[in-house]
């Protein structure tokens, strides 16, 4: 009780306040009368009762709706959990933000775990300095493992821990909004948003800013598999510690564990949120090497993740109608295609006309998993499709067509990020970055599946149409 609700921005309201269409996967969901009586209660007032406490719940686990939880809640025992190795003087610059920042008064405590750091002094030094408690692993185990350590060394009465890494920095303000949603006693795990630190005036300083994987943008979402949020990095994350247990992250998995984790929590029915109202700083690497590398390693990643959620990662996630047309629209038979798309608007379900859907918005709803098809499967093959390349050249028939085709299928996605993020960079070498950047990406794919004997994040898969 207390919680209050806003409709998502992609929300709509149909007649009379029966028919609500949106959510994540878009739907329609049918309210009854008194439902619709109540979801009018709900506009700006908070839940005061047991059937408006049930519609909210339907309406913010369907992604229609967002939970605004009480200012009043009054936040648990919390504790801050550091992993590092090395990088000192990234962890000093972490702990002074920590101390100066007004949501310390939040933190009952503070632990660094160093991962088998080969400056031991230095991080220990540093630890001391800020008055955190260090605890030192023997060797170096990776993330998972020490944010493991870090867990279970918390105080016995800590509720909720909060995963910073070490190259973060918080901005003022970001911890009250993250332990609010916990008022929710459903809700295992919540997270900020990451942001990248301010760009350099170099090509990768403002491509880095530009296309930051970490940044899952400026509206908030409820997280799980399939969802427009899929999953959270744990650069930054507060876990419920009932939800999670002491083994939270798997620790054979040196990348994509935090993957792994909000999966298997969301699975097990706790519900994670995704807060972009809170924000840290995240510091990426300085040079193109480094970068790349970096790439290459969460390349890694996606064959161990497909071993261990089998149907939930693939080269590209395809709908079987929007994927036949943009088929067709590559065949170069737009006439065909534009057939297609005007049968899909003539056969959208009758509620959705009930609803109010115009022939253009409609029109709309139909051509844009078009567009993200082709722009997805250009992105595919730009990361783990590069082998198939020097096959396409020695193939006989329209040989400069085909290869034509597919570089532009593989700018496609360079080009649309440019427009939609105009960055400080000219097109070419935008897309030029763009493409190195995938292909890091892909060889790291490419390298995990061989590695896992999984074909499986190098092929596409299809979903159903249904949502």
């Amino acid at each position: 009780m207390g919680f209050s609700l806003v409709l998502d921005p992609d929300t709509v309201v149909r007649s009379e306040g029966r028919v609500v269409v949106g959510g994540d996967p878009p739907r329609t969901l049918a309210l009854s009368t008194s439902e619709a009586r109540l979801l009018e209660e709900l506009d700006g007032g908070p839940v005061r009762t047991a059937e408006a406490g049930a519609l909210a719940r339907r309406l913010v686990d369907s992604g229609a709706a967002h939970p605004r939880p009480p200012r009043s809640a009054a936040p648990g025992r919390t504790a801050v959990v550091i992993p590092v190795r090395d990088r000192a003087a990234y962890l000093d610059r972490l702990l002074r933000a920590l101390r100066a920042s007004e949501d310390i008064a939040m933190v009952t405590e503070v632990v660094v775990v160093d991962d088998g750091s080969r400056d031991r002094e230095a991080v220990a030094s540093a630890a001391a300095r800020h008055g955190a408690r260090l605890v030192a692993r023997p060797v170096n185990g990776g993330p998972a493992a020490a944010r493991n350590s870090g867990l279970a060394a918390c105080a016995a009465d800590v509720e909720y821990v909060t995963f910073l890494d070490s190259d973060c920095v918080p901005r003022p303000g970001w911890l009250a909004p993250l332990l609010a949603h916990f008022a929710d006693p459903e809700v295992g795990a919540v997270a900020p948003r990451v942001r990248p630190a301010s760009p350099d005036r170099s090509v990768l300083g403002a491509y880095a800013v530009a296309r930051f994987p970490l940044d899952l943008g400026e509206r908030e979402a409820l997280v799980r598999p399939g969802g427009r949020v899929g999953h959270l990095p744990t650069a930054a994350l507060v876990v419920r510690r009932a939800a999670v247990g002491e083994d939270f992250f798997d620790e054979d998995l040196r990348y994509g564990e935090d993957v792994d984790a909000v999966w298997r929590l969301a699975d097990s029915g706790w519900r994670v949120r995704y807060e972009p109202q809170a924000q840290v700083v995240h510091t990426e690497p300085a040079t193109w090497s480094a970068y790349l590398a970096r790439r290459y390693h969460y390349g890694t990643c996606a064959a161990p993740l497909a071993l261990r959620h089998p149907d939930r990662i693939a080269a590209v996630m395809l709908r079987p109608a929007p994927a036949v047309t943009a088929a067709v629209l590559l065949l170069a038979c737009p006439a065909l295609a534009g057939v297609l798309l005007g049968s899909a608007v003539c056969g959208l379900p009758r509620h959705l006309r009930r609803a109010g859907l115009s022939a253009t918005a409609a029109a709309w709803v139909t051509a844009q998993p078009v567009g993200t098809t082709l722009t997805g499967l250009g992105r595919a093959l730009a990361q783990v499709g590069l082998p198939a390349l020097p096959a396409a050249a020695v193939a006989p028939g329209r040989r400069g067509r085909r290869l034509a085709m597919m570089g532009a299928l593989a700018a496609a996605p360079a080009l649309r990020d440019w427009l939609a993020t105009r960055p400080p960079v000219d097109p070419v070498r935008w897309t030029l970055a763009s493409l190195a950047d995938d292909a890091a990406h892909g060889v790291g794919v490419w390298h995990g599946a061989l590695r896992s004997r999984t074909l499986a994040p190098l092929l596409p898969r299809f979903r159903s149409n249904r949502p």
